[in-house]
């Protein structure tokens, strides 16, 4: 057999994956036309072709008279973004949409419009590509943040919107010269923060690495300009090493007759920059700045070829990857292997074959390039980053606002992946950080939401544990069981976070309707209803126009509301006192009489007891962290629930001072269902075994210690020690505080007055 080695001219030399050069305005009027693009679709039917012309069409009349910046046509951007989009084979749907993605934005076009000419998929297409820029938002970044959300819902649906989006950007980094040099740091900071992370982790590593480039050569152009300098003249000095590494391996294939493609790689500046910086390294300290590739026919030549080179030179330890047999998560594959070449140069090597390559270089878009072998494994686009897509999904359903949407989406850009296993050997990609709870998250929501203990490598672990490479984890469930809101403190994946926040939100507003109908209830009291009328019948009607009155769609909402203190109890009482007299309900005198004798005119809309079972929708200020026992009063924040105070709180009073009538009456239930944090100082004689002292006086008065800071003093003399302990009531706290003080060591113990 007679081996071959194949090389293209842009592949025979490391280099090629310098960031592509700025536009001319003279290539980009040449692109003025359809004839350029033409050349590139033969790919597409008559019919499809002539489809893709009438959209040019359309795109040319609605930007006649438009001109870019670099005083060219509008139409050549179009044509561009287009182009690239063929190169990845892309259907005519989507090329069309690539050519009117800036009609709904810069023309007098409307979605109907296109839908009429060109049909409803198109249309959604270019709708998912529009920016909000119609729209009014509070500030920039609501605005970025809400266009950025749909625009990869949009994607999540269908992934050609973020296929073209990237086109459009590429084309616009690469003539971002032409646009006035006050908006180059915006745009190449939105590129490298969020179009380079999403066209990394959706596999298209061409484009990855054109626009992180491009990105660095406009946000730090003295820098780039060194750096390239500083690259060409080490490309010079190399080229002997080079060119004999070249022959090496082109001498070592044939003489074991493997057909093999090799190619240089060059490493883009910016990683290079980014490696620097990172690890506080000179320039000549990088030694990986070339590389080569070596393209074989079929996955058992990846490993042949391998092997080749490990005779050939001898491998760096440690420096070996196989993401063949475990891929990345956007379906990256290739053998990664350091070498020690000629003069003790380090020089890198990945091994994969063409298909392997073609979904390095282009992840997603593989999935429409290799149409003609639907056979092939890696053409499957569900390795692709689908499972990625289908939780941006997943988190916009459960996510409505737009900052939130975009902070989960964000921490999902940087994978950094480690690689763990079920019980029943299953291997899941998390990323690097991801706990035991994100695991548990990644297999099933109900995993997520019931899990209560986990095993790693069969130990039992906390459920904060962060999983390593190669970790056998079992999560142990209990139905019984609900996220605890500790969980968003170390999470790490964007689908735990949302899940888990949803479910706490699900939890606030059924305690804060709950409080809110408790409230409502008494306020009705104060007005002589002893209860709040059914949904029935003629009170059907009387709820119908209470909330016609408040401006609530359901009954369940309103309640919510008031839990919340966005509405005032006392005032709905009054308004549903009237509906319910003109419908013949009249107030019980009686009952109205016995609650303003017991509570007095001030307090007109009665009392709520409290027993530490409303959860979220209570909240007992840190400031005095009350305690039954305690004389108390509620404050009504706005969206906030009900915040519970000592009455001689100073943030109490200073809120009553300015906003009375947001105070409602609360009291201690007779018998509180858990036990109450407060904090106390107790000053010491500092010396060996103080600590544990002071804990064995509050162990003997049963409280338990849920927080201990010491001041940061001398480690002689006096010393006050803050405790946050939980009590049942003001008498078990008064009895620890009298066991402190029977403590030799301690000088003085007293309730904390604040503990903010």
């Amino acid at each position: 057999m007679r081996a071959a080695i194949n090389k293209t001219p842009s592949d025979a030399t490391p280099g090629a994956g310098a960031p592509t050069p700025l536009s001319s305005a003279g290539s980009n009027a040449a692109a003025a036309s359809f004839a350029g693009l033409t050349s590139k679709l033969d790919y597409l039917s008559a019919s499809d072709l002539e489809s893709v012309r009438l959209a040019y069409r359309f795109s040319d009349e609605a930007h006649l008279g438009q001109l870019r910046n670099s005083g060219e046509p509008y139409i050549t951007h179009p044509i561009a973004v287009a182009a690239q989009c063929a190169e990845w084979k892309l259907d005519a749907q989507a090329l069309m949409a690539a050519l009117l993605h800036d009609a709904l934005e810069d023309c007098d076009v409307t979605k109907p419009d296109l839908i009429e000419r060109f049909g409803s998929p198109v249309a959604e297409l270019v709708d998912g590509l529009t920016k909000l820029e119609k729209l009014q938002f509070n500030t920039r970044e609501e605005n970025q943040a809400e266009s950025f959300r749909k625009m990869l819902l949009a994607m999540a649906r269908d992934v050609r919107v973020i296929l073209i989006k990237l086109a459009d950007r590429t084309h616009n980094m690469r003539t971002l010269a032409d646009a006035p040099r006050a908006k180059w740091g915006r745009i190449a900071s939105e590129t490298l923060e969020v179009y380079a992370p999403i066209a990394h982790r959706l596999g298209l590593n061409q484009t990855y690495r054109e626009l992180q480039d491009l990105a660095f050569r406009f946000l730090r152009p003295w820098r780039y300009a060194i750096l390239s300098k500083a690259v060409a003249k080490a490309r010079g000095r190399r080229r002997d090493l080079i060119q004999k590494v070249q022959a090496d391996l082109e001498a070592l294939f044939v003489r074991h007759g493997m057909t093999v493609r090799i190619s240089g790689r060059e490493k883009t500046l910016y990683s290079i920059y980014h490696k620097m910086t990172d690890k506080n390294l000179s320039f000549a300290q990088v030694t990986d700045i070339y590389g080569f590739r070596v393209i074989v026919p079929d996955l058992i030549d990846c490993y042949t070829a391998l092997g080749l080179l490990h005779q050939l030179y001898k491998p760096v330890p440690g420096k070996f990857k196989d993401h063949i047999a475990i891929s990345k998560i956007n379906g990256y594959q290739s053998l990664h292997t350091t070498l020690v070449g000629p003069s003790g140069i380090n020089v890198e090597f990945q091994v994969r074959t063409e298909a392997m390559h073609l979904v390095a270089e282009t992840g997603v878009a593989a999935h429409w390039l290799y149409k003609e072998s639907p056979g092939d494994a890696n053409a499957n686009p569900d390795r692709l980053g689908s499972k990625w897509l289908q939780s941006l999904l997943d988190i916009g359903d459960e996510t409505h606002d737009a900052a939130e949407f975009w902070e989960h989406v964000k921490v999902d850009l940087f994978p950094d992946a480690v690689y763990v296993f079920t019980p029943k050997s299953r291997i899941m990609a998390m990323p690097r950080g991801a706990t035991v709870v994100d695991f548990a998250y990644a297999i099933h929501s109900n995993v997520g939401d019931h899990a209560v203990a986990a095993k790693v490598n069969n130990e039992q672990v906390p459920l904060r544990t962060e999983v390593r490479n190669g970790d056998v984890i079992e999560v142990i469930t209990d139905k019984a069981c609900f996220p605890n809101p500790a969980w968003l403190g170390f999470v790490r994946t964007a689908r735990a976070r949302s899940k888990i926040r949803q479910h706490l939100r699900t939890l606030a507003q059924g305690d804060s309707e709950n409080l809110g109908e408790k409230m409502l209830v008494q306020a009705l009291r104060a007005e002589g209803i002893e209860q709040l009328p059914d949904e029935q019948g003629l009170m059907a009607e009387v709820w119908d126009k209470l909330l016609r009155f408040s401006g609530n769609r359901t009954r369940s909402e309103l309640l919510v509301e008031i839990g919340l203190g966005r509405r005032i109890a006392s005032i709905v009482a009054k308004r549903l006192t009237k509906l319910l007299s003109d419908v013949g309900a009249k107030p019980d005198p009686l009952l109205l009489t016995r609650e303003r004798f017991t509570a007095g005119e001030s307090l007109a809309q009665g009392s709520v007891a409290i027993d530490g079972s409303e959860n979220t929708s209570v909240r007992f200020a840190s400031c005095c962290r009350p305690v039954p026992g305690d004389t108390i009063v509620g404050y009504l924040g706005r969206g906030e629930g009900l915040t519970i105070h000592n009455s001689d709180c100073p943030l109490a009073v200073k809120l009553n001072n300015k906003d009375s009538e947001r105070f409602i009456a609360v009291e201690w239930a007779d018998e509180p269902v858990r036990a109450f944090e407060t904090g106390i100082v107790v000053t010491v004689n500092n010396g060996k075994g103080v600590l544990a002292k002071v804990a064995a006086a509050l162990a003997a008065a049963e409280v338990d210690i849920t927080q201990v800071t010491m001041a940061d003093e001398s480690p002689q003399g006096a010393i006050d020690m803050r405790f946050i302990i939980a009590v049942r009531d003001v008498h078990q706290l008064d009895n620890a505080l009298r066991n402190l003080r029977h403590t030799p060591v301690v000088l003085k113990a007293q309730r904390s007055k604040n503990h903010n």
